[in-house]
């Protein structure tokens, strides 16, 4: 605006690209535009030096309308050929129907997808079967978007009395609803006692004494509220119920482990490209860390699309209304189903200035008690259940709000409340190429600092275990080293979670594994353990056990899917700290407690899978077979013989 007052100064003459403020040009001279444009450059100069120094931003239209004067001072008007007129006419066109336009394209690609659905359902219905539920879901949660953003007012106003009646009525509802909760888990414990034997009480009780122990430690016992908890526990039971009692919830996550393997397999091309046919020879360096690399390109890839900033809100969303948390720590939660501890707190970043001391909490508490997508594949790659890790993940985020709340319960006013409009950082790639680049380069330090830290860690631990065993030498006790310590240290908490008292020991020692180096160490072990029962050999070696039992295997990987140990501590400390510096004081005070809470979300998570966890065959139906055969006095009417035989059927 400066420059068209400057030009107005000057009768007579005006400057073509403000000639909309002028009464015209009735004179077109280019020497004496030249003139004006440098007289305009020295007031628009003087105006400069006298301006506000407080007023410190970038006028982008003041710097796009000097560019246009520069280009009138060295361009001669000239006149526009017809195929530029009529190239000119397409674009205006263009930009006036642009919405329609989109609207053709997106119709055209919509109506071609649902045609081959339907060709591919038609000539194979079951091979096309997840091919038609992905599509009517995408349906589904499309039209579902639509109208919550078209008749948002209208749903809620048509919901209003219902709500209000809620309202009035909660006082006796909620007793009511209590009371037909307790009663319905006091039946469901007694017919399932009975039908599945006592180890699931076990699991109901350690339940109900990591509770206790987070309510007897809280930081305000008296200022508990018990929705987010028992909403939270009830959402893990739900989850699990469906996931490892039902036949299609199992089956479907059964599937999408297979999927997930399937998927992370392509990794083993760039891995035998880069490093040679036998990259298998170094397992872990050339097998399991490009894993993480090709993980971490496509979680990149679906943030730059939007997929999983659509996804994290739909899963928080859920989350906020079943659990009644806030949408801060409801997002970080979902998010951390999918990323890891230090990536999913970025979802929410302009917030965490602002938020409670409560609710930072339960953003570290998220962190801790869930692992990333990236290191999944890892995990999956040493053999461990696919379909149980995915569960683990996705019942430990309405766990970490549940002990978060009990052992930081809210007590001061919240600032981002229901009314916030909340907004999630999207991905700053331009293009999909460039987000898959980053995502490959983001990946470098992830995959240093997985390596270097069981470097040290191994080496730590060897040399613990050769300190502690000439310690133990000097009083004649040659087992002591660092796993007995942490066996003896976890074994109360593995055998409440559920675990076999024969293998609660060896579960103890993974526990400290776990929380004084890391998972990684934890699920290498665990590994090792379930390849030894895999391949059916003696269960006791001078007087070692070496495998457990399948119950005991799953139960242990409930437990150790999370982040909750002293190399993350620091780590979640140092990236928090980074995002919002305001905070520091807080979160070097809470973060502590939050690895606790982190570490007993992961504990009730196991508590809940050895509940719901169904037996099954301990050794492979081959092995089980062949010793059948070969042996003398293996019992011809066993039910593990009859149950694998129909099986292999």
């Amino acid at each position: 605006m400066e420059l068209k007052d400057a030009s107005r100064g000057h009768s007579g003459v005006h400057n073509l690209a403000f000639q909309n403020d002028g009464e015209g040009v009735d004179v077109l001279n280019p020497k004496d535009l030249r003139d004006n444009s440098q007289k305009v450059k020295k007031l628009q100069n003087k105006k400069t030096v006298h301006t506000d120094q407080e007023d410190e931003y970038v006028n982008i239209e003041s710097d796009l309308r000097e560019k246009r004067c520069d280009s009138v001072d060295h361009e001669q008007p000239r006149l526009k050929g017809h195929f530029e007129k009529k190239y000119h006419k397409a674009c205006e066109l263009c930009k006036k129907h642009k919405a329609r336009i989109h609207y053709t394209i997106y119709g055209i690609l919509i109506t071609a997808y649902l045609a081959v659905t339907i060709a591919a359902c038609s000539l194979n219905f079951q091979r096309a079967l997840p091919l038609l539920i992905i599509t009517v879901l995408a349906i589904f949660f499309i039209c579902w978007d639509f109208l919550i953003a078209k008749y948002e007012d209208r749903i809620a106003a048509f919901f209003f009395p219902g709500e209000r009646y809620l309202e009035k009525q909660w006082f006796w509802l909620k007793w009511l609803l209590c009371t037909g909760l307790v009663i319905a888990i006091i039946c469901w414990l007694i017919f399932d006692t009975a039908k599945k034997g006592s180890h699931h009480l076990v699991s109901f009780g350690g339940l109900v004494m990591y509770v206790l122990l987070m309510f007897i430690f809280s930081k305000h016992p008296t200022r508990i509220a018990w929705r987010p908890v028992f909403s939270g526990i009830g959402m893990q039971f739900i989850l699990g119920f469906l996931i490892l009692r039902t036949k299609v919830g199992f089956d479907v996550f059964n599937w999408l482990g297979i999927q997930i393997q399937t998927f992370l397999e392509y990794s083993d091309t760039g891995a035998k490209f880069v490093f040679g046919e036998k990259y298998t020879d170094h397992f872990f360096a050339f097998k399991v860390l490009p894993i993480v690399v090709f993980f971490s390109t496509v979680m990149s890839m679906l943030y730059h699309i939007g997929f999983m900033q659509w996804l994290v809100g739909k899963v928080g969303w859920i989350m906020q209304i079943f659990m009644g948390t806030t949408p801060v720590e409801s997002v970080v939660a979902a998010g951390n189903i999918f990323v890891g501890q230090t990536e999913s707190p970025l979802l929410v970043q302009p917030y965490l200035p602002y938020i409670t001391k409560s609710e930072l909490h339960a953003v570290m508490t998220a962190g801790f008690s869930t692992i990333a997508g990236s290191v999944l594949g890892a995990y999956i790659s040493f053999g461990v259940s696919a379909s149980h890790l995915l569960t683990a993940s996705v019942m430990s985020a309405p766990a970490s709000l549940a002990t978060s709340k009990i052992f930081w319960p809210e007590t001061e006013k919240l600032t981002v409340t229901l009314r916030s409009d909340l907004h999630m950082t999207k991905s700053e790639s331009k293009n999909l190429l460039e987000a898959a680049s980053q995502g490959a380069s983001n990946s470098i330090l992830l995959v240093a600092n997985i390596a270097v830290n069981l470097i040290a860690f191994l080496a730590l631990l060897a040399f613990l275990d050769s300190a502690l065993s000439w310690v133990g030498n000097l009083f004649d006790y040659t087992q002591l080293n660092f796993e007995n310590i942490c066996a003896y240290l976890f074994m109360p908490f593995s055998f409440m979670m559920g675990v076999d008292w024969e293998d609660s020991f060896i579960v103890g020692g993974l526990l400290g594994y776990k929380t004084f180096f890391n998972e990684f160490v934890a699920y290498q072990h665990l590994s090792k353990l379930i390849h030894n029962r895999e391949k059916g050999g003696i269960m006791y070696i001078n007087g070692v056990k070496q495998y457990m039992t399948v119950r005991s295997e799953v139960i242990a990987t409930y437990a150790l899917c999370g982040f909750a140990n002293f190399g993350s501590l620091g780590l979640v400390v140092g990236g928090l700290t980074s995002i919002a510096p305001s905070r520091k004081k807080e979160i070097a005070g809470g973060a502590f407690r939050a690895m606790i809470a982190g570490t007993v979300a992961c504990f009730m998570t196991a508590c809940v899978a050895g509940m719901l966890t169904v037996p099954v065959l301990e050794v492979p139906c081959h092995i089980l077979l062949g010793n059948a055969f070969n042996s003398t006095d293996f019992s011809a009417n066993s039910t593990e013989l009859v149950e694998c035989c129909q099986q292999l059927f």
